[in-house]
């Protein structure tokens, strides 16, 4: 994917935070708060991404005590690299023989299995970290946010730009009033998926992976190397399509900015009885197996408090209008908020640099309010130091799980006609019931969150 050309911009800036990590309060403890302790740490999905996630956290000096993966050939490396931990196939039966000896779980296997296993390891107490997006469909979303407060766990969504000093400045800026009104944002991907057609042909399971375990939660249907591994990606039954996954890395500074999880997240006493979101998506086509070439998707956000209501705007393959970006080059990649004093333009995919706009006005822009979030060294220790008491994780569940669930909401508008309106408040559609019925997918007998 074309996002490989920018890495560059996300390892250069991921580093370039503050010098220190503000220490705040935990409301969520389950080992001491000493930063010298080591926590028990289990991984669910070992191969691809969760490889980089197991390595970073083994060299923050943690324990790697299990790790767990349906595919011993794409997953043999990291058994290999961690002979102490124990291996397993099925998490189901990792958590009922160790659960006593894990304090936190990193899940990075494909999306469709991302809510099963993360809800799991929080009912048992356990702090996790999962990879991005955070669920496969809007209910799981909801249930991993509901769950995380529930069971008072510590929880970091894989969104690793999120820890960027840089990031975190274009939301203060924000929040400061250095763009003014803030009523439209955009946020566009640099291509489309394309739909798909279940292949015909039959070839054998390789011998390394259980497939079953692989499917999990969803319907049965014959192995076939189009699904994996890196493939599934572009399968609605397995993962999010380019809206999913880059959506939490290039929509965060939109969705921080806007205040969007005020729409989930209620100050007490003060829930609601409706709050409605409205999203009406253009696709290329309407695929139930996959996901459009290209897309146009416009969301009505209503009143937060006291901040207006917004339109945001999402695109794949497509482009937002030239004029909006006041006389810079429209990027292949982009997250744009359109305020009534300037404009503020993310054009790495994973939002770890930002401009202000228009140049002429802002030029080397040094104001704006003081620093007032905290600041980290790297996304995983912001997720380790809080598991052991110390600060707080800044892509908790509390935001990963609305920036999902919003997400998931334009790819489920992309498979009905005309505007799907979605309660937050209670987590249904209220205008479809055809949309209604793509909010969740049954599960297969043994799987549940």
């Amino acid at each position: 994917m074309k996002p490989a050309m920018n890495r560059r911009c996300f390892l250069r800036n991921a580093t370039l935070t503050g010098a220190a990590l503000t220490i705040l309060p935990s409301r969520r403890l389950a080992v001491a708060a000493d930063a010298n302790n080591k926590l028990n740490v289990a991984g669910i999905g070992i191969g691809g991404q969760g490889r980089g996630n197991l390595d970073t956290v083994a060299g923050l000096g943690q324990n790697l005590v299990a790790l767990c993966d349906a595919d011993d050939a794409r997953a043999g490396d990291i058994f290999k690299k961690h002979p102490q931990a124990k291996r397993y196939r099925d998490f189901r039966r990792m958590f009922d023989e160790m659960a006593g000896g894990i304090d936190a779980v990193v899940v990075s296997t494909p999306d469709h299995t991302h809510a099963v296993a993360a809800v799991a390891a929080m009912k048992l107490g356990k702090h996790v970290y999962c990879e991005k997006p955070l669920t496969r469909t809007v209910r799981e979303a909801r249930v991993m946010r509901e769950t995380a407060l529930r069971q008072r766990v510590v929880t970091q969504m894989g969104n690793q730009g999120s820890a960027s000093g840089r990031l975190r400045r274009a939301v203060e800026l924000a929040w400061g009033g250095v763009l003014g009104e803030i009523r439209e944002a955009h946020v566009w991907f640099h291509g489309g998926n394309g739909p798909r057609e279940r292949p015909k042909d039959r070839p054998p399971v390789p011998a390394t992976l259980d497939w079953d375990l692989w499917l999990g939660p969803v319907e049965e249907r014959p192995y076939h190397p189009s699904y994996l591994p890196a493939s599934w990606r572009d399968w609605r039954a397995f993962g999010s399509g380019i809206v999913g996954d880059f959506g939490c890395h290039t929509g965060n500074i939109m969705f921080r900015a806007l205040r969007l999880d005020q729409l989930w997240n209620f100050a007490e006493g003060r829930k609601p009885d409706k709050v409605i979101l409205r999203v009406e998506a253009k696709p290329s086509e309407a695929n139930p197996e996959g996901y459009p070439r290209s897309l146009k998707a416009v969301m009505d956000v209503p009143a937060r408090g006291a901040l207006p209501p917004a339109k945001v705007t999402f695109y794949a393959k497509e482009r937002p209008s030239p004029e909006l970006m006041l006389g810079s080059a429209l990027t292949d990649w982009g997250d744009l908020l359109v305020g009534s004093k300037g404009s503020l333009h993310s054009e790495c995919p994973w939002n770890t640099r930002f401009s202000l706009l228009p140049e002429s006005q802002f030029g080397d822009f040094k104001g704006g309010p003081p620093e007032s979030l905290p600041r980290t060294s790297s996304h995983h220790r912001e997720w380790v130091d809080a598991c052991k008491g110390i600060g707080k994780t800044f892509s908790g569940f509390e935001i990963g799980g609305p920036l999902t669930e919003l997400l998931q909401l334009v790819n489920l508008a992309t498979l009905v006609e005309g505007p799907v309106e979605y309660d937050t408040v209670s987590g249904r559609v209220v205008n479809s019931p055809a949309a209604q019925r793509l909010v969740h997918r049954d599960y297969r007998s043994g799987w549940t969150i």
